[in-house]
């Protein structure tokens, strides 16, 4: 299972980079590649594919690595919390605004659920919110209170993710390729500050209560390398569209503010730690 997740993992990462590609090169230089019928045909097809793509092999990475290092069980029940009660809090904020703020999914994303939210951005906040709180455990494990710290640390890299995420991928310098719209204005590059309150509750509300499913003291002592790759490259995503789209504070923020105390998960740690960790 070890080898699958990490085979699941490479794919991930192959399929957000080439997203990538198609977001920066092919959609904005469609001269490079239309005079080759064929190729024409392979890209709008990879275009229209590979974000939606990306995300189901994040989760099915993120279901491997957790069969594999936490059990299926606690993986499970992760997943249903994450997904759940991330797929109501979109479908009501899509609805009525809260408690993110007014805004629609534009068509990037695959087939939506109940015509309003992409069935792939459940999937996302499992996968991400399950590596946040891996990434959390792993930073606090030998600290006192460590269930609540990881809790409250891993719904912090969450949010911390959207911080570059969201001003990204509605970027008006990026006006051929928004995968939402906003229908109220924010102080933060746009960005109305409730959806960050909103990101917040939902994080905290599906990370503390799938913990809390778990009916367990402690958390096993698990290799937080794979999650790590499933962050940063997420992270990477946003800060790379943030810089094509000129937004330097934003992919700073993302450096300082996600991805460096994210990287204290796969450090080094003293043996006296990592014996304490295990106990």
């Amino acid at each position: 299972m070890k080898r699958v997740a990490w085979a699941l993992v490479i794919a991930h990462v192959v399929a957000m980079v080439f997203g990538l590609f198609g977001i920066l090169i092919a959609i904005p230089h469609p001269e490079l590649w239309a005079h080759s019928p064929g190729a024409a045909a392979f890209y709008t097809f990879a275009l229209e594919r590979a974000g939606g793509t990306g995300m189901i092999l994040g989760a099915l990475a993120m279901l491997a690595y957790g069969g594999w290092a936490y059990g299926w069980r606690r993986t499970l029940l992760f997943f249903v919390a994450a997904t759940v009660l991330s797929a109501t809090a979109e479908l009501t904020g899509t609805k009525t605004g809260w408690p993110f703020g007014g805004y629609a999914y534009l068509a990037f994303l695959g087939p939506k659920l109940f015509g309003r939210v992409p069935f792939t951005i459940p999937l996302a906040w499992f996968y991400m919110g399950f590596a946040s709180f891996v990434l959390a455990d792993t930073i606090v494990r030998a600290r006192p209170r460590r269930t609540l710290a990881s809790i409250v640390l891993g719904t912090y890299f969450l949010v911390a993710w959207d911080l570059v995420l969201d001003p990204s991928m509605a970027a008006p310098q990026l006006q051929y390729l928004h995968f939402w719209q906003w229908f109220e204005r924010g102080p933060y590059f746009g960005m109305p500050l409730r959806n960050l309150a909103g990101w917040f509750g939902t994080g905290l509300a599906f990370i503390g209560l799938a913990r809390w499913s778990w009916h367990e003291r402690s958390a096993p002592a698990s290799p937080a390398a794979m999650p790590y790759a499933v962050y940063a490259t997420n992270v990477a995503w946003s800060i790379v569209l943030a810089l094509a789209a000129g937004m330097w504070p934003v992919a700073l923020i993302g450096v300082a503010l996600s991805l460096a105390p994210a990287t204290l998960a796969v450090r080094p740690r003293p043996r006296r730690a990592r014996l304490a960790g295990a106990r």
